[in-house]
């Protein structure tokens, strides 16, 4: 009794498990297809203007990434040839309106309001927190800022409150 109930809960799954194997192989069929066209692809492709992907004339590979090999040379490819990279360039030190970062010692070119990205983001954070130094001002003189060394852990948690207390009170 209790098999017939299982056989009856179990019928719609055999029936669709029996759909899906049907369909696998008339999958199978269209890649055995499409393998046996695809040297005539190759031939005939150009003729209308189908590029051929490099992937396919290396042979075929499965899905994900590309072999260890291939991958170094394709993101070693665009920096290298003068590709486009991501992001602003750097304003070069010698063009004209380029400046220091503002920080003694950085030497890197400004960015955004006379410092380099690294001590904008610092000033950012500074700002954030209301501990942003005096002498830290928007457009400062090249090497004229002193910096500052940002405390860590427990001392940067406290100074974080005192700060947050300063801000409440004032």
């Amino acid at each position: 009794m209790i098999r017939n109930e299982i056989e009856v809960q179990l019928k719609p799954l055999r029936d669709v498990v029996a759909r899906l194997e049907e369909g696998t192989a008339d999958l199978d069929a269209l890649r055995n297809v499409a393998e046996r066209l695809a040297p005539l692809a190759e031939v005939v492709g150009p003729l209308f203007g189908a590029q051929i992907p490099a992937a396919a004339k290396a042979g075929r590979r499965g899905p994900g990434r590309p072999a260890t090999a291939a991958r170094s040379t394709v993101t070693a490819a665009p920096a290298a040839a003068g590709g486009k990279r991501r992001g602003r360039k750097p304003a070069a030190a010698g063009a004209d309106g380029a400046r220091a970062c503002a920080i003694i010692g950085c030497g890197k070119p400004s960015r955004t309001k006379g410092y380099c990205a690294a001590h904008y983001q610092k000033l950012r954070m500074l700002e954030k927190t209301n501990r942003r130094p005096s002498d830290w001002k928007d457009y400062a003189d090249p090497d004229s800022v002193d910096d500052i060394k940002l405390p860590r852990g427990r001392a940067a948690s406290k100074a974080l409150a005192a700060a947050a207390q300063a801000g409440h009170a004032g």
